[in-house]
């Protein structure tokens, strides 16, 4: 850096389930600031509080510890990445070689606890150089999210994956049914399908149900196909003659009518 070179400042927003770790990249990020200057705007104890702070202000910088209750850092990443303009990430994570060797193959900037100043500050360097992660990077590395993640009113909203009773694709999105509401996904119905497979079965080609929302099946005799009933909805999904041979080996074990 030359003499004649300002550095932006970097609004940071640092989040953690542990009051400690919190205040020591606090600590940390004052110790650095005459080199790689930034502004906290704000901590988070959890994913949840990270997001909704998200809509209600401008971040340039996550730091985000990856073991956290309820959302881990991976998963609030994924929905951050999500977001129109997201911010640039840096994980900060325990040594844990299986994660440290995701990170450094997909290049994912991380810092070990506990975290030093000088890694920090060569950190900071690099995030204003960088791209934000790539939500395929991202996806490579995490394990089946938690959430759904919407935006609705300039918020984010979150629905959790043990809610959404069926996934149906219209038109460019898919929309993920509770027995509540409906919610707009922009996702693919395909990579739903991937990233899900122990808890959505494909019954048509544009529609995924989920496994504990079956209630059961009844023939349609007019249509010559299946029809599957859902826990708490009066609607029922048609299954197409295609798909039947896999939905009843996966959801009654082979038995049921061998009919399409």
């Amino acid at each position: 850096m030359s003499g004649q070179e300002v550095l932006a400042v970097l609004n940071v927003l640092i989040v953690d389930d542990e009051a400690p770790a919190r205040e020591r990249l606090r600590d940390l990020l004052g110790d650095v600031a005459a080199t790689q200057p930034t502004r906290i705007v704000g901590m988070a104890a959890n994913g949840h509080e990270a997001l909704r702070f998200l809509t209600a202000q401008q971040v340039d910088l996550l730091l985000v510890d990856i073991r956290m209750p309820g959302m881990d850092g991976i998963e609030l990443a994924q929905h951050v990445a999500r977001l129109a303009s997201p911010p640039r990430i840096v994980f900060v994570t325990a040594y844990d070689q299986y994660a440290v060797s995701a990170f450094d193959l997909n290049a994912i900037d991380y810092l070990l606890k506990p975290v030093r100043a000088q890694r920090l500050e060569a950190a900071l360097a690099k995030v204003r150089a960088s791209l934000p992660v790539a939500r395929e990077a991202l996806d490579r590395i995490a394990e089946p999210r938690r959430h759904f993640s919407v935006s609705e009113r300039g918020r984010i909203a979150l629905i959790p994956v043990t809610d959404v009773l069926f996934l149906k694709a219209e038109l460019k999105y898919v929309t993920a049914r509770t027995v509540e509401r409906e919610y707009l996904l922009d996702e693919s119905l395909v990579q739903l399908e991937q990233e899900f497979p122990e808890r959505f079965v494909r019954i048509h080609r544009n529609c995924l149900i989920a496994r504990a929302a079956v209630a059961g099946f009844e023939r349609d005799e007019a249509a010559e196909h299946w029809l599957v009933k859902i826990n708490g909805l009066d609607e029922k999904l048609a299954v197409s003659r295609r798909q039947w041979p896999t939905v009843r080996a996966a959801l009654l074990g082979g038995a049921g009518d061998e009919r399409p």
